[in-house]
């Protein structure tokens, strides 16, 4: 989806009126897509809140969202940067992995080989990136230490990695992970796992910290909080009850499997006091993947 929007206003699409617009482009999973920030339209999200600010008053902003739940790391590479790059754009976020982190089958070389060269598309093409690192999913959703750990040290990886492309690729990058989400319950949707309608300004406005504190002109920081009430807890149980399970269980059916294998093998490391050793190999292998790109 693709809108201008008046940089420096507060929100609505209306016609361009200057030429030369900035060109954002928003690529990730459900976290960018918008889930947890419902307006009329449908999903709104951190990336639509900071288009607004991305340019001084009277000059527009074209936002392109091609974020879609479910993403992986190889389908921006494959779906989403073919179209990201087709636009030219001046800025481009770029923020996904947690899904990579909920696969049977995470191996954490592919997940920085895919981002590496996305990232590396993009800045050769001109677009400032925007990055962030994500929270860890086991945590956001309780999970018991079994389960929670062997994710816990998937998303590490994954962060290290992020955080070493940030940097090689120059990227404007955001400790999502950092923000405090256990704290401050209001800033998670009902599913504990998207941030809330507040929660989304919260990283909107980071953004906008970050690219201030960098020297870029932009327009006004988004609001600290939405305008709009938030869903009552009927609604919240409603889309939980029609959309958020399908969404969890979608995702169960490749996860579940291995995840209850990795919980297994984690009890036993634990009873032999080995439970480090997983750790050290799942770092080692980050770093390997990271030297594996010369």
């Amino acid at each position: 989806m693709s809108t201008v929007v008046a940089a420096g206003q507060g929100g609505g699409t209306v016609p361009e009126r200057v030429a030369g617009p900035v060109r954002f482009v928003a690529l990730g999973d459900s976290l960018t897509e918008g889930v947890g920030d419902p307006v009329a339209e449908g999903w709104r999200g951190w990336a639509a809140l900071l288009a607004r600010s991305l340019a001084p008053a009277g000059v527009g902003v074209e936002f392109t969202n091609l974020a879609r739940s479910g993403a992986l790391s190889t389908d921006l590479r494959a779906e989403q940067l073919p179209a990201a790059l087709a636009l030219r754009p001046a800025v481009a976020a770029v923020v996904v992995g947690g899904n990579d982190t909920l696969r049977a089958g995470f191996e954490v070389g592919r997940t920085t080989r895919e981002l590496d060269t996305t990232l590396g598309e993009l800045s050769r093409g001109g677009a400032l990136l925007l990055t962030a690192c994500l929270p860890d999913p086991g945590a956001l959703l309780r999970l018991p230490p079994p389960l929670a750990r062997p994710l816990a040290r998937r998303m590490r990886a994954v962060n290290t990695v992020v955080h070493a492309l940030s940097a090689r690729h120059r990227a404007v990058h955001l400790h999502i992970a950092e923000l405090p989400w256990s704290g401050r319950r209001q800033l998670l949707s009902v599913d504990r796992l998207h941030p809330s309608a507040e929660g989304h300004h919260l990283i909107a406005r980071r953004f906008h910290d970050l690219l201030t504190d960098a020297g870029r002109p932009l327009g006004p920081a988004p609001a600290a909080e939405p305008v709009e009430a938030p869903p009552g807890r009927l609604a919240d149980l409603w889309w939980m009850a029609t959309r958020g399970t399908s969404w969890v269980a979608e995702r169960s059916t490749d996860l579940l499997p291995g995840l209850l294998a990795l919980a297994a093998v984690e009890g036993f490391a634990r009873l032999r006091g080995a439970t480090g050793r997983h750790d050290e190999q799942m770092a080692r292998a980050a770093e390997a993947a990271l030297a594996s790109l010369g």
